[in-house]
């Protein structure tokens, strides 16, 4: 069920929110650092993990699909947004760190891609137009 896909979300979000403050706390600084990643990547593994040991149906799998593809672009954005602000304001170290960042993270994802093969085997649930005419006739 989405409900299901909606309560993973909660959890990784919770706990990237924890885990954030916890490693500010550890490193001297008064925010969050990394929890919105952290969150993603807790939201990717849970997924994962839960789907593997067949826990997951396929539509609580859609859930988590949905809720990933609305949550994760949109707090993205929003700390892109508080993140480029800081890092113009902090001069060029903070551009060139977040070049490298950029850099790093399409090639880690592209490597993540081709290793897991998932894209090759996934098989969207069928939505032919013939069999949904057919049905409402």
């Amino acid at each position: 069920m989405l409900i299901y896909g909606t309560a993973i979300l909660a959890v990784s979000h919770l706990l990237g929110d924890f885990l954030g403050k916890a490693l500010g706390a550890l490193i001297g600084v008064d925010a969050n650092v990394g929890g919105v990643a952290i969150a993603m990547i807790l939201l990717i593994c849970f997924k994962e993990l839960l789907a593997k040991k067949g826990l997951l149906s396929k539509t609580t799998q859609l859930g988590v699909l949905y809720w990933s593809g609305m949550y994760i672009p949109i707090v993205v954005a929003m700390s892109a947004g508080q993140n480029v602000v800081a890092a113009l304001s902090g001069g060029m170290v903070g551009v060139i760190v977040s070049i490298f960042a950029l850099v790093g993270t399409v090639f880690v994802i592209r490597w993540l891609n081709k290793s897991s093969g998932d894209y090759d085997t996934y098989e969207w649930p069928s939505t032919n137009n013939d069999e949904l005419n057919a049905e409402q006739k």
